[in-house]
């Protein structure tokens, strides 16, 4: 029979912990996905030339990292 010494407010903060390790997890395969899929899209731009389309991409998904990262990095629960 074990004792569980572990109190709510600890519960809480172990649960916090968790929710910001998950998500700093997530971001890193967030950038990792932004990275491969970006550069096969510059491939595949430098394989067929003309107005360089991978932009939008770049830059939308970028927007959309960068809010995650805020996210993960600076917001603080209250």
């Amino acid at each position: 029979m074990s004792i569980d010494t572990e109190t709510p407010r600890r519960r809480v903060v172990n649960a916090n912990a968790r929710e910001r390790r998950e998500a700093k997890r997530d971001l890193v395969s967030h950038l990792a996905a932004y990275v491969v899929v970006n550069a096969s899209l510059i491939g595949i731009w430098m394989m067929t030339g003309g107005y360089f389309w991978p932009a939008w991409v770049i830059g939308l998904w970028g927007a959309g990292l960068l809010l995650n990262a805020w996210d993960v990095f600076r917001k603080r629960p209250l």
